[in-house]
């Protein structure tokens, strides 16, 4: 059974939600998120990247910038960007894209659920990745990121939400990407009770994205047992702050990827090399967009070619048949020589939001194949998390990314 509870929130008020609400950390280099936060001075960017406050020559990974990140948190709730909640309430997270609308809903889970897998991954995490959040979530005694979770949808939750939002939003915007944004709170007693109960009847809660902060939350909860070894279980630090979303409200965008050579075949000697892998159909000028699973699209020299997965090559496993270890197992590795597609430079990987115009640009630019692939499913994320195995590396793409500085769990 899953445990995901109320917490009591610290929020940005209301007229500074727009200007604090900021994309994830880890999309942005430095440079990018110094132009960020100097555009936005209230950007929450500057609590979760604070090296921005110093020069160049001060290191991302110094104790300064982690120390300027728990100063900077604890001043803005001093005075006033910031509010905390009284009591323990969940929060509906509304995001709307193109007409599209999914409702998350914020609460905490335990960290017990992530270390007995109730709360299942299907990716690894590295370790120097997870330093740099430990470090953030330990100095600044709170949870500032939250984790992506999916459940499998329940109409009980449902009914619940679509209450909960008959009453005014604590907050209403739109961010510069065209993404509207609406919070409301759910404060009654029984709505929470029932989503509690609704909880503890699952048996499985999934990590969509957000590994790495996952994995950092669960780390600092393991050390402050250490440094309380008479905990109980009820303290904040047992928990890790999470968005909710039900699977039929999940939109999972294609991870295509781009190589920059043809590792020394001529574009004929490659296309060949294709065709020996896959049915290749006749070539069009025109961007082409794979339809279904089992199909994906190659750009090659200016032109687009719709390939498909032949019969033989399928897979009943939840690895192996995923068309994107399909490509890098049959014509990736032993073609074009990526081994480890996590490790190798000559490999780039371009989420679908940025369209197919991007693979056409970086094949103009550095380039030579572009791969559209058709997105990866929540059924088969799930798969593959049930089954106790891992994606490959770039098989999913979520959007619209949650917002950081909205939510706040302190520990």
């Amino acid at each position: 059974m899953a445990e995901i509870k109320p917490f009591i929130c610290i929020r940005p008020t209301a007229e500074k939600a727009s200007r604090i609400a900021a994309l994830p950390y880890d999309i942005y280099n430095r440079r990018e998120a110094k132009q960020e936060t100097d555009k936005e001075p209230l950007s929450f960017l500057r609590i979760d990247r604070a090296e921005t406050f110093f020069p160049d020559s001060v290191g991302m990974y110094e104790d300064c910038v982690y120390q300027r990140a728990h100063d900077l948190l604890w001043e803005m709730v001093e005075q006033g960007d910031f509010i905390q909640e009284k009591e323990a309430y969940y929060y509906i997270y509304e995001l709307t894209m193109a007409g599209r609308v999914q409702d998350g809903l914020v609460a905490c889970a335990a960290i017990d659920d992530y270390l007995n897998n109730v709360i299942k991954k299907h990716e690894n995490t590295r370790e120097e990745k997870e330093q740099d959040r430990i470090r953030h979530v330990d100095s600044c005694r709170a949870q500032t990121g939250p984790i992506f979770l999916a459940y499998r949808s329940r109409e009980c939750i449902r009914q619940i939400v679509n209450e909960a939002k008959h009453e005014p939003p604590v907050y209403d915007f739109t961010s510069e990407d065209g993404i509207r944004h609406r919070v409301f709170v759910i404060r009654k007693k029984e709505w929470i009770t029932a989503i509690q109960e609704t909880f503890q009847g699952m048996k499985e809660i999934y990590i969509a994205d957000g590994h790495h902060r996952a994995s950092s939350a669960v780390k600092v909860g393991l050390m402050r047992r250490k440094q309380h070894p008479d905990y109980n279980g009820t303290e904040e630090f047992n928990y890790f702050l999470s968005v909710l979303f039900p699977d039929d409200q999940l939109k999972i965008l294609d991870y295509n990827r781009v190589v920059k050579d043809l590792n020394g075949y001529t574009a004929e000697e490659f296309l060949q090399k294709v065709r020996e892998r896959f049915d290749v159909f006749s070539p069009k000028k025109e961007a082409l967009r794979p339809e279904k699973k089992g199909e994906f699209s190659m750009l090659l020299e200016g032109n687009w070619y719709l390939c498909r997965i032949r019969p033989e090559d399928e897979s009943r496993d939840p690895v192996e048949g995923l068309d994107v270890s399909i490509l890098q197992e049959k014509l990736l590795k032993p073609v074009l020589g990526i081994v480890d597609p996590r490790l190798e430079a000559r490999i780039d990987f371009i989420g679908g939001i940025r369209g197919l115009v991007e693979l056409e640009k970086r094949t103009r630019e550095d380039c030579a194949v572009a791969f559209a692939m058709y997105p990866t499913s929540i059924q088969e994320l799930f798969a593959v998390a049930d089954a106790g195995m891992l994606m490959p590396p770039k098989s999913t793409w979520f959007e619209p990314k949650l917002r950081s500085g909205l939510f706040i769990h302190q520990i």
